[in-house]
């Protein structure tokens, strides 16, 4: 992260403007309200007054984050003069939240997402960076500002789940040496890790007990493939939020190479997630629907049938393995 100019783009906004709204994407993460809060913390602390804002509640999950219940939706924003968006490829990931976007005197991005091509006035975009909390990390270094215990809390987030707690291959020495500067300094990294990884809902282990064991393989087990519909969430009166994490259990399975896993909306649509073992560029098949994320893990939203759907995704994913 050597785009010095970029960083420092981005500490003119702040320093030029008294009050800001921070962007979330939608389906939201521990990488963008970790890196959302962690903004919020750095602005009031500077005398700005900040609002945080997501398409949709924060998932019960993320709810220990510092200031989580500051979070509001779209249509409770006040909508301040400059705009930061945190984690967001594209304003499409902003949905009900865009008109705020659109609307604000000056517009900021900070992003590690290669598929962000720098729509706000000012672009903070590295996609070197393991997590965009490792991005915020490093500008509060730059504008020297220390990193209180809430604000670790919130950058550790984002850090750990984007990076499978420390696992995925965008784990990089840097992003560990950040880890551990925090740990030194007395963040609970035990206590955070129990919230996120060891703290299951009984209907989260039912539905996602029964999506694995429906699952299928294709391409000589290379592929392994899940689904999920409406009629299956309510059966087991799930959320979305249970849904979280299948596609990484398909991924586990030893032959597979890549996973799908393809959820319908109540709207009728169908969220495909898409993670690969460095043997295929999913963000390449996201991309061909309108979507994107990274080459290892991506996602897009299909208008077809599920039929179809499956048949698409099947195919192109097939084309990038033979292809590899």
């Amino acid at each position: 992260m050597n785009d010095i100019e970029a960083f420092n783009s981005i500490i003119e906004g702040i320093e030029s403007y008294d009050s800001f709204s921070i962007l979330t994407h939608v389906s939201p993460d521990g990488d963008t309200l970790g890196s959302a809060l962690a903004m919020h913390i750095l602005l009031t602390g500077m005398g700005k007054r900040a609002e945080v804002i997501c398409e949709e509640p924060v998932p019960h999950i993320y709810k220990y984050l510092p200031r989580a219940y500051k979070v509001v939706l779209p249509d409770r924003a006040k909508g301040y003069d400059c705009v930061i968006a945190v984690d967001c490829a594209d304003m499409q990931r902003f949905k009900k939240a865009e008109h705020i976007f659109r609307g604000a005197k000056h517009t900021m991005a900070i992003d590690h997402h290669f598929t962000n091509r720098g729509y706000a006035d000012a672009n903070l975009i590295c996609p070197e960076a393991s997590a965009t909390c490792e991005v915020v990390y490093e500008l509060y270094k730059l504008m020297d500002k220390p990193i209180e215990y809430a604000a670790a809390v919130c950058l550790y987030t984002g850090i750990v789940t984007d990076t499978g707690n420390l696992t995925y291959s965008n784990t990089t020495p840097r992003c560990m040496r950040m880890v551990a500067e925090m740990y030194e300094n007395g963040l609970n990294i035990t206590e955070i890790n129990r919230n996120i990884y060891r703290t299951v809902p009984f209907s989260k282990t039912r539905l996602q007990g029964f999506v694995l064991s429906n699952m299928k393989l294709e391409l000589d087990g290379r592929i392994g493939i899940a689904t999920l519909t409406v009629a299956d969430m309510d059966r087991f009166d799930a959320t979305n939020e249970d849904c979280e994490g299948i596609v990484d259990s398909v991924r586990d399975v030893e032959s597979v190479k890549v996973a799908i896993f393809i959820r319908e909306g109540r709207d009728g649509t169908f969220k495909v997630s898409l993670r690969s073992k460095e043997c295929a560029d999913v963000g390449k098949v996201a991309g061909k629907y309108g979507g994107g994320g990274h080459a290892a893990a991506a996602g897009y939203t299909s208008r077809e049938p599920l039929s179809t759907t499956v048949a698409n995704v099947l195919r192109d994913v097939t084309e990038e393995l033979e292809n590899d």
